[in-house]
């Protein structure tokens, strides 16, 4: 019996309708450029990587709406790398970016995602409210320290 492939983008369509929103083009589009992605990208990157399509080119403006969006409705996360470049990364279509450190290669700037778990959270006094927590770790990549 022959098997069917699935559409890739109907994961993605249904992420993005799970979040109550309209499955356009440019959305999924970048979204699955995020989550076929070895290591956060930047902006930059996504439109390299978007251009190299045989699709309509998704205007730079557009680009980072989306991308903001994406953040803001938790499909993606958003990095601010070594160099001040913010980097993307999709979150997994069933859970949130979960707490945990990055690591900064400070040679190439590439951004990490480590599984460890994160140290407790110190104790806020009275009166502050946690937004949000970033543990950034830097030092240099595998590829970077065997490039040298």
């Amino acid at each position: 019996m022959k098997q069917s492939n699935p559409d890739p983008y109907t994961d993605l369509a249904y992420s993005i309708h799970a979040v109550g929103a309209r499955a356009t083009p440019a959305r999924m589009r970048a979204l699955a450029a995020l989550r076929h992605a070895a290591q956060p990208l930047s902006h930059a990157d996504i439109e390299a990587e978007l251009s190299a399509e045989r699709m309509p080119l998704i205007d730079r403006v557009t680009l980072y709406r989306v991308l903001d969006w994406l953040t803001e409705v938790g499909l993606a996360h958003k990095v601010v790398d070594f160099h001040g470049v913010f980097r993307f990364s999709a979150n997994t279509p069933d859970a949130k970016h979960t707490q945990h450190a990055h690591f900064r290669c400070t040679d190439c700037g590439r951004v990490t995602c480590l599984d460890e778990p994160v140290p407790a959270l110190p104790h806020l006094p009275r009166g502050f409210r946690l937004a949000r927590v970033e543990l950034d770790i830097q030092g240099e990549c595998a590829d970077c320290v065997a490039s040298h």
